[in-house]
């Protein structure tokens, strides 16, 4: 069975609740007689012990709102109980106010309270053996133990269990913060890489066809040899980029309904290099090509980046320079070496572009620890770019 909200963990109805409890249950105390309990004083009016029991249930319910006010309280009406000769109902509401003070208050007060009653107990013990002149005496400390350090020590025990618990659900929320912040890396890491496959199958393949069909517009006079030549390089390079873009798309797919495994891509390697001149030279680019070295396996990120590369630096060259390219691949025992230079026209005309070729091959070098550089060198515009591929390929 729920309890109602109003009484929930926390809640001011509970501490209200749980003074009212204890009022009820001393008041059966007292009216049943168990006062007083030392008897210094045995003809106190048994109404005298009403008030300290008032008190203490007053304590009772300041436990969450004002803990230091309600050990002040409680303490102050148990010592007139105590005085007054001592009631079983105050002194059993006593310990709850000690567990209370040590559950809910400051961390000093609960340390304070540990040596309060420690030294206390001792001290009843050493007084009870002297009063009474025998070892018996020492249940005057016992008596001390079970009334406040066995409380304090129960509540210690709580509060360290409620710290704990409370640190580990700190602990689940920041890892889970970690998570979540890991998650939004990686599918940022993830678009970024979607975002540079995407330029170089798109772009490259559509700067061939926009120059193309550039020439067959602004060309005057061209015969239909020469338009169907253009046409066709167009037909190639849709052809050609489509394809990459259906294997791209097809990755990005989710499984079907009927448990057929998604395809792979088709990475690109730089040993397709042959091909991807033959159709830049198509495309009206003059590249020579020299390969130092022996080539050799590839691991998979270094190959597929050493293509793109090759491939954006090749579209550049198209686009900006001036119909001839110089590319060198060099096979070292650590790493690859790629070099592309091209003449660039001094008018400047060429396609638009907005720099983001540049970017994916820097970005492409740099998440494999290599490097990259692209600028003018020697009247020319070179791009440079070293993967390394580890000792002993």
């Amino acid at each position: 069975m729920r309890l109602p909200p109003w009484l929930g963990s926390g809640t001011r109805g509970r501490d209200l609740a749980l003074a009212g409890v204890s009022l009820a249950g001393g008041l059966v105390l007292w009216t049943l007689g168990w006062q007083p309990q030392i008897r210094p004083h045995p003809d106190v009016p048994a109404v005298l012990f009403l008030p300290p029991l008032l008190a203490m249930c007053v304590a009772v319910g300041l436990r969450l709102v004002a803990p230091r006010a309600s050990l002040a309280v409680g303490t102050a009406a148990v010592v007139v109980d105590i005085a007054l000769g001592g009631s079983l109902g105050a002194i059993l509401i006593y310990t709850q106010v000690l567990y209370d003070a040590c559950v809910y208050g400051p961390p000093r007060l609960w340390r304070w309270l540990l040596r309060a009653t420690i030294g206390l107990s001792v001290v009843g013990a050493v007084v009870g053996v002297v009063l009474t002149d025998r070892w018996s005496g020492v249940a005057v400390g016992v008596l001390v133990v079970l009334v406040g350090l066995l409380p304090v020590l129960t509540g210690i025990s709580v509060r360290q269990y409620r710290d704990q618990a409370a640190a580990e659900r700190a602990r689940a929320e920041q890892t889970a913060r970690l998570v979540e912040l890991d998650r939004r890396q990686a599918v940022s890491a993830e678009r970024a890489r979607m975002a540079r496959e995407l330029h170089d199958v798109v772009a490259n393949h559509l700067s061939a066809v926009a120059i193309h069909a550039t020439a067959v517009l602004s060309v005057p006079g061209l015969d239909r040899g020469q338009v169907e030549s253009a046409l066709r390089v167009i037909r190639e390079s849709s052809v050609q980029g489509l394809a990459e873009m259906r294997q791209l798309i097809e990755v990005l797919r989710e499984p079907g309904g009927d448990g057929t495994a998604v395809p792979e891509l088709v990475s690109a390697r730089l040993a397709e290099t042959d091909e991807l001149v033959e159709r830049v030279r198509a495309a009206g680019l003059a590249v020579r090509v020299r390969t130092d070295g022996a080539p050799g396996p590839l691991p998979v990120g270094v190959d597929l980046a050493a293509y793109r590369i090759v491939q954006e630096s090749l579209t550049n060259a198209l686009k900006h320079g001036t119909g001839e390219a110089d590319l060198t691949i060099a096979y070292r025992p650590a790493e690859v070496v790629l070099t592309v230079e091209n003449p660039v026209r001094r008018d400047g005309v060429g396609l638009a572009g907005a720099g983001a070729g540049l970017i994916g091959m820097r970005e492409r070098a740099t998440l494999l620890a290599g490097r990259f550089s692209a600028g003018p060198h020697d009247g020319r515009w070179q791009v440079r770019a070293a993967l390394p591929i580890g000792e002993g390929r």
